[in-house]
């Protein structure tokens, strides 16, 4: 298939060095590198003196100490996660071994979506029920921290409690998993969902953010024209799926065989996921129904067919 979308998979980096990439931002990547994370979790830190962290990261020692030997001298006011995935909130526990900061996030895992719970598939890194924040916010509330200020900007689709964090100042946001420039975000249901994660990358073009900052991979300069890829990206997925059931192709495990030829076959059950992901989508527009069930009981396993 060819690529629709200009990725950037250059990172110029150091694991375990708090490194400068803006005049009031650096960041530390965890060595947690794999095919769903990039070279790792870059956590980023806002302000001097007084400092903002964002997403803390994985449990692993040896990040959270860089983290914090970068940050001698100075004081953590606020720890803000994006999502509650095990490589993005996990390290706010070691966290506390070197500031009792709160915590700022939509809420636990499954809270966007609160039918789905624990039920919740395990893709990525997996899902943290672990993690509560201690002060939960909601679209649009302001930040108030050392000389600058974030809004939140709830993106669910990616998970239900996924929350971006716009540098009001600088008008960049910290978008988490929600906008990469490396690689599309996998949307697994039943937390993830493709019907709010399209809504929520399409209210981002009302924005007029300079610079994404995501939690994997190089930050994206030139944002909306980006987004507006990843858009028609999700909306040519949706016509390959109608074109391959027009084609009797009718099992997500077939098409992904179809659509994702130069995808290495160890990750065909991810991108299975996200085929179901817009299947549902499919089914709840009505352009498509489930064989012999209820659109509520679509599943990777099922047989599928275009509305009559």
């Amino acid at each position: 298939m060819p690529e629709d979308i200009r990725f950037d998979r250059t990172l110029d980096f150091e694991y375990g060095a708090l490194e400068t990439v803006a005049p009031s931002i650096r960041r530390v990547i965890a060595r947690n590198p794999s095919p769903f994370t990039f070279y790792g979790t870059g956590t980023y830190v806002v302000g001097r003196g007084q400092v903002a962290v964002i997403d803390p990261g994985p449990a692993l020692d040896e990040h959270i100490e860089a983290l914090a030997a970068g940050l001698r001298g100075e004081t953590v006011t606020h720890v803000l996660v994006t999502h509650t995935h095990r490589d993005h909130s996990p390290g706010c526990a070691l966290l506390r071994r070197f500031t009792s900061a709160p915590t700022y996030g939509f809420g636990p895992h499954g809270s966007g979506r609160p039918e789905a719970g624990e039920e919740a598939v395990v893709v990525e890194e997996g899902a943290d029920f672990e993690f509560e924040p201690d002060v939960a916010v909601r679209d649009a509330e302001i930040i108030e921290c050392d000389g600058f200020s974030f809004e939140c900007v709830h993106t669910p689709g990616h998970t239900s409690n996924h929350m971006c964090y716009r540098l009001r100042e600088e008008r960049a946001l910290f978008c988490g998993d929600h906008v990469m420039g490396w690689a599309t975000t996998i949307v697994s249901p039943p937390d993830g969902h493709m019907g709010t994660y399209i809504a929520s990358l399409a209210r981002l073009l009302d924005d007029d953010d300079h610079t994404y900052w995501p939690t994997h991979g190089a930050p994206i300069r030139d944002p909306k024209p980006h987004v507006e890829s990843l858009l028609a990206h999700r909306r040519r997925r949706a016509r390959e799926i109608v074109a391959c059931l027009c084609d009797g192709i009718d099992t997500i495990p077939a098409m992904v065989k179809r659509l994702y030829r130069d995808l290495p076959v160890a990750m065909h059950a991810a991108a299975a996921r996200s085929v179901l992901s817009t299947m549902i989508h499919l089914v709840e527009q009505g352009e498509v129904v489930r064989a012999g069930a209820s659109p509520e009981n679509a599943s990777v396993e099922a047989r599928y067919t275009l509305a009559r």
